[in-house]
């Protein structure tokens, strides 16, 4: 019997993908990784999941999960592997609205779970422009973060249980539904953020959180990025920590979003350096409630906190949503970060977390060594400058190796020496190997290697992604 023979008495032929139906397959979002695999097949359950996992050991394929492809590190291409899809994993088996919490499977939309917490008047509090098409499955494989890990943390997080097939085939179920449990070793946090080395995500149970009633959202110029940070404090106390996003784009990004997409509108002019984009929810039903000023009551504190830092020199310039309408506007500007960013090309893009209090430190670092790497090199950063996360994108001169190698590790250097991370919320795929090898603590990479040695002794749970070789 050969491999496709089986996969197809097993789940059916429609769901073994071959030929030139794996074109939607073969490239994630950017592009910039090309698969071919063997087929991909898409298994409707945990059982079909079983028997997919179970074939491909026999026959001694590799196996790389894969989800909605919004990845952006190459972390789910294979060249002669077998894709697993968990697109027809798609229920929503339960949402328990009393206890705040939704077990679903690996293939829901993000979207799709967004709509069914507000459908109970809760939120599912992960959020980032991808939630269109990006998976359950894909984001805990990748422990996603996004614009709200300010208040609400990461993925890894929001998920209190997974069910995993391991590459053997067999089920690991941890879909415990408790907020504490301290039989053992909390085994879930091998497979969040493994990028799927060590076995399928087929569903979870992620946490929910009251849907805000109400949302004071706001754009602003600052005066420095400590001086955003001091705003950001000083809202979290006034507020009681209500601060859900705190987004950065200096005025780099804003003129790249100028020359992208002329249609959006600029929030000053002329543009500024430091622009934020700020964001307050609040649950309580006081705080939806307009005031006899036409304004609700969390907007009125984002004004007057704004309006004192205006009078101290802080702030230099801002604009509050007065609707829905503008507060769309003002996301979108966020939002776009993505699309333009890849539409210039070549491009080194850099995904790094800093303390919030190294973030201005960096920048001044990496601008001042860039000069001497590529004169006619330039930036375009945003960040979610709540939580530290940069994404730092040089547009170099050349695409020579040599150049990006250079811009790569003087970023690392930077990162490091002031206690970052090379890696914050994409994952490591295939695109932060390198760095994997020369950043992480040698001794933490040995561990790595010995959790995917017991796991997946083979090796053949998506290979070559996040541990490099020895």
């Amino acid at each position: 019997m050969t491999l496709l023979t089986d996969l197809s008495t097993a789940l059916g032929a429609a769901h073994v993908i071959t030929g030139v139906d794996l074109e939607r397959y073969r490239s994630d979002w950017t592009t910039h990784y090309t698969s071919d695999p063997v087929a991909a097949v898409r298994p409707g359950s945990t059982a079909e999941v079983v028997q997919v996992m179970q074939i491909a050991a026999r026959h001694g394929v590799a196996v790389v999960p894969v989800s909605g492809r919004t990845g952006l590190v190459g972390g789910a291409m294979t060249d002669g592997g077998l894709m697993l899809s968990v697109e027809r994993l798609n229920r929503i088996r339960e949402i328990k609205a009393g206890a705040r919490i939704a077990v679903v499977e690996a293939g829901v939309v993000l979207d799709r779970l967004h709509d069914a917490a507000e459908a109970e008047g809760l939120y599912f509090p992960l959020w980032f422009g991808a939630r269109g098409s990006a998976m359950i499955g894909g984001v805990l494989s990748t422990n996603a973060g996004g614009s709200n890990v300010l208040r609400y943390g990461s993925t890894r997080a929001l998920c209190l249980g997974l069910e995993v097939v391991l590459p053997d085939g067999r089920v690991l179920n941890l879909m415990s539904q408790l907020h504490k449990d301290n039989s053992g070793y909390d085994l879930k946090h091998l497979f969040i953020g493994a990028e799927g080395t060590l076995g399928v995500i087929t569903a979870a149970v992620m946490k929910l959180v009251p849907r805000p009633r109400a949302y004071a959202t706001a754009t602003l110029s600052a005066r420095s990025l400590p001086d955003a940070l001091a705003l950001l404090n000083r809202l979290q106390v006034v507020s009681g920590g209500l601060v859900e996003a705190f987004e950065y784009m200096p005025e780099t990004y804003m003129r790249r979003l100028a020359e992208a997409r002329p249609d959006i509108r600029q929030p000053f002019s002329p543009r500024q350096e430091v622009n934020i984009l700020v964001e307050l929810g609040s649950t309580r039903p006081a705080d939806a409630l307009v005031g006899p000023d036409g304004v609700l009551p969390l907007a009125a504190m984002l004004e007057t906190t704004l309006a004192e830092m205006l009078g101290e020199g802080m702030i230099l310039d801002a604009e509050i949503a007065a609707s829905a309408a503008q507060r769309r506007a003002m996301w979108q500007r966020r939002e776009l970060a993505a699309e333009i960013t890849v539409a210039r090309q070549p491009a080194i893009d850099t995904d790094i977390c800093l303390p919030v209090d190294a973030v201005a430190v960096f920048f001044e670092r990496i601008h001042a060594r860039l000069p001497a790497l590529d004169s006619g090199a330039e930036t375009l950063s945003v960040a979610h400058l709540g939580d530290g996360n940069i994404h730092f994108t040089v547009f170099g001169s050349n695409d020579s190796a040599a150049l990006y190698n250079a811009v790569v590790e003087a970023v690392e250097d930077e990162v490091q020496a002031l206690g970052g991370s090379f890696s914050a919320e994409h994952g490591v795929g295939l695109s932060k190997l390198a760095s994997m090898r020369r950043r992480k603590d040698p001794v933490a990479l040995e561990v790595m290697r010995s959790v995917k040695a017991a796991l997946d002794p083979e090796g053949r749970m998506n290979p070559g992604k996040v541990i490099p070789a020895v």
